[in-house]
């Protein structure tokens, strides 16, 4: 019979009979047995920490790795994370915290799994890598490489927002310093630099946009010449609480100079700027300009991919700058080589790595069989022992494109949401982590 009112609860919590539950389960029994991981992540934690015997205890580096690891599973932001820890029983044991301990909150966990280095991630899963060859999950006998951007949270970069954010941000932290001292003193150009940047949005041709950008021009000028003038002033005094302000507007005046620099040659002397030479971001200034394939252009990084037969990434390499795939071929199965212990038997690439130097450099090494998707005149046959074997090799190779999306669909490798250069390859290797985790649970559940 149906009751009106559910019963008083239990006080033990039951354990759940859910796939994902499973799921979990299993990735912790791996991470058991690689105790060495949670070493690496406490040494990164306790590096630059203040010994204290007052207060609450720490995150331990085994929680703040799975706490890590089950943010980017979920694709949940920090708060998010606070909540399904603080809530959720099978997270809470996931995460190794006890039913009556203190969940913690959305700032710990921030600051500590922001401490982590990528260097850890990147050890850590060498670590996994390792415990899937002694289980028979990927020996790193064959091998499929290619390349993918992963985009950097930025929005579109045009000239005219890139100057507004210079306007806004340099204003915010002026008026923050006059809240501190009113000798800093400035005007608030912000509305008037918003409106130019509209203007240019709505202008119908170039020759209406010219006008209006000398104006936004003049008014980033201006609001760089008052902050210029608060360092000047800063440096002759010691107030205590300015010097993070100070150091912020030296940082941001540095960067407004070269995105006037770059308005400046683009729009007045219609240059075409290079693309190491750009800055498309004030906030992630380490954002490359992609152009893929002539067709589309990315703002991020390039990374290139090493994905066994088994489906878990061997190895990623994130680049600067947009170098050729064919120049990745080499140093990708040297790469191969020192992890695995050995160059694979057999590896598949796309046809952007295609060319003779490449197909001969992989036999060097040792490779018995490199199969090169068709560029142009090159015989990529020579590389395997038949056609056949070429087809194969090449069906093989497609199987990374759903890895690639699997990673971007359901662990963020699409778009890092981690500010600076040193999170954006945490953020990277935190996501192949998790794949790599999530697939080998799943091809080791009894």
């Amino acid at each position: 019979m149906r009751k009106n009112v559910a019963p008083q609860l239990g006080l033990v919590a039951q354990i759940i009979d859910h796939p994902h539950a499973r799921e979990l389960a299993r990735i912790s029994q791996i991470l058991d047995k690689l105790p060495g991981a949670a070493e690496l992540v406490a040494k990164d934690l306790a590096k630059g920490a203040k010994a204290s015997k007052a207060g609450r205890g720490g995150m331990s580096g085994e929680q703040v790795l799975r706490a890590a690891l089950l943010k980017q599973t979920h694709g949940w932001s920090y708060t998010e994370l606070a909540f399904h820890l603080a809530d959720s029983p099978t997270f809470r044991a996931f995460c190794r915290i006890g039913m009556l301990e203190r969940a913690p909150r959305r700032s710990a966990l921030a600051e500590n799994i922001k401490r982590v280095k990528p260097e850890t991630f990147e050890q850590v899963n060498r670590l996994v890598l390792g415990r899937a060859k002694k289980e028979g999950v990927e020996d790193g006998k064959r091998s499929r490489i290619d390349s993918t951007v992963v985009d950097a949270n930025i929005h579109h970069p045009v000239d005219s927002n890139l100057l507004f954010d210079v306007v806004r941000v340099l204003t915010r932290i002026l008026g923050a310093l006059a809240e501190l001292l009113p000798r800093i003193r400035f005007s608030n150009h912000a509305k008037r630099a918003k409106r130019r940047m509209l203007d240019i949005a709505n202008a119908r041709s170039m020759e209406l946009r010219v006008p209006i950008y000398r104006e936004l021009l003049d008014i980033t000028g201006w609001t760089m010449g008052y902050a210029t003038d608060a360092v000047l002033t800063l440096r002759t005094l010691s107030e205590p609480g300015t010097q993070g302000l100070q150091a912020e507007l030296e940082h941001y005046l540095a960067l407004g100079e070269q995105v006037a620099n770059q308005a400046e040659r683009r729009v007045f002397g219609q240059e075409s700027v290079p693309a190491e030479e750009k800055i498309v971001s004030i906030f992630e200034p380490h954002t490359d300009v992609i152009v893929k394939d002539r067709r589309e252009t990315l703002y991020g990084h390039k990374v290139c991919l090493n994905v066994g037969a088994s489906g878990l990434i061997i190895d990623m390499l994130i680049e600067r700058g947009n170098p050729a795939d064919t120049t990745r071929v080499i140093p990708m199965l040297t790469r191969h080589r020192e992890l695995m212990g050995r160059v694979p038997e057999q590896a598949a690439f796309d046809a952007g790595f295609t060319s003779a130097d490449n197909i001969l450099g992989a036999r060097k090494l040792g490779v018995k069989e490199a199969s090169f998707a068709k560029k142009g005149r090159i015989d990529v046959l020579q590389g395997v022992t038949s056609p056949k074997q070429h087809k194969k090799l090449q069906r093989f190779r497609a199987g990374v494109e759903g890895i690639i999306s699997f990673t971007k669909r359901s662990f963020g490798f699409d778009r890092c949401l981690w500010r600076g250069y040193s999170s954006f390859q945490a953020y990277a290797w935190v996501s192949v982590l998790s794949t790599n985790l999530l697939l080998m649970a799943r091809q080791t559940m009894k």
